[in-house]
């Protein structure tokens, strides 16, 4: 994308955790002229140079090419984690609706196209070391959200074939996380009704260590960073975007005060598909399962291509987010609307 001022960038799922963020830095960039926000409803939220249309991609008749017209860069940020008990739902917005997004973007002959893919888009992998962006992102076959991941990285592959002029940018970041995601993030995957409070230190004694869990975290804002040096530099294909130190048992419970106690994969798998089942949990046990063999990421050619880096580690963000859930924390859109239980 050409860095002088006056671009206009168009961001699909515009106000959820990653949106926000990307959102905000941008309508801050002087080199930006305009932000289109995409999203299924239009925030009260209006920062700076930023326009809204409500835009389902789900819908056949979303009129993305009209949206995309004129754009110098799309970032395709929109996707649903739920019903998890509905797996063709979420295809319809997730595969569906992106390769609607791809295929309006080159009928509108944007030259940008930066797409969300995720660590969840890899095969299984490592825990004692990094993979670099070349890993094999086949994902995990039983989980929905890795599956469509995995499924869109082949879309692209195809689709950069078919449009050689067009520059796409895969971003593969970490679980992210900030204060203001808190409230969303604990009724995607906690449920609505599960205590904030609960993330007090001083209620967990004991952490669970389970054979497996270790994984990396980003703050969002870190995260936004990226994607916005991704407009501002010819590059092209994949990155990785992590931060130090990797998650496990060990480091929640330094920054807990909390005594790691060894749990049995297959006893908190089944106490998760028990949940899952009884429409307790969002959190699939498929999805746990995926977890416990994603890779560790390398993001060397991030810091090297992007001229990109971290500005807060994993323990910073994941402080942040706990003490966001404690308040109930959020902000002024549908998605991250604040909510605060117990």
């Amino acid at each position: 994308m050409s860095s002088a001022s006056g671009s206009r960038v168009v961001v699909t799922g515009a106000t959820g955790n990653v949106g926000t963020s990307v959102v905000r830095l941008l309508s801050e960039d002087p080199e930006i002229g305009s932000v289109r926000g995409l999203a299924r409803r239009i925030p009260e939220w209006s920062p700076p140079k930023t326009e809204w249309s409500a835009v389902d991609i789900a819908s056949e008749q979303a009129p993305l090419a009209g949206e995309f017209e004129g754009a110098d860069a799309v970032i395709h940020l929109a996707w649903a984690f739920q019903p998890t008990h509905d797996p063709a739902t979420t295809w319809r917005t997730n595969v569906l609706g992106s390769i609607r997004v791809y295929e309006a973007a080159a009928a509108a002959r944007v030259p940008v196209l930066v797409h969300a893919s995720s660590v969840g888009a890899y095969s299984p992998g490592p825990k004692d070391r990094a993979v670099d962006e070349s890993w094999p992102t086949h994902g995990w076959p039983d989980a929905a959200y890795c599956r469509e991941k995995a499924y869109l990285e082949r879309t692209l592959d195809a689709f950069e074939r078919e449009h050689p002029d067009m520059r796409v940018v895969r971003m593969r970041p970490a679980f992210l996380f900030k204060r203001e995601s808190a409230s969303e993030q604990r009724r995607i995957f906690g449920g609505r009704y599960l205590p904030g409070a609960l993330a007090r230190p001083e209620l967990l004694k004991f952490l669970p260590d389970i054979p497996g869990l270790r994984v990396q975290a980003l703050h969002t804002d870190d995260a936004a960073r990226a994607y916005r040096q991704a407009l501002r530099r010819e590059v092209r294909g994949a990155f990785n975007l992590a931060a130090d130190p990797p998650v496990d048992a060990k480091v929640l419970g330094d920054m807990l005060g909390a005594k790691p106690v060894r749990l049995p994969r297959t006893a908190a798998r089944s106490a998760i598909a028990a949940a899952w089942g009884l429409h307790l949990l969002p959190a699939s046990p498929h999805l746990f399962d995926a977890v416990l063999r994603l890779p560790l990421m390398d993001s060397t050619r991030a810091r090297t291509e992007l001229d990109w880096q971290p500005e807060r580690t994993a323990t910073e963000t994941l402080q942040e987010f706990l003490q966001g859930m404690q308040s109930g924390a959020g902000a002024d859109t549908a998605p991250l609307h604040a909510g605060r239980v117990g």
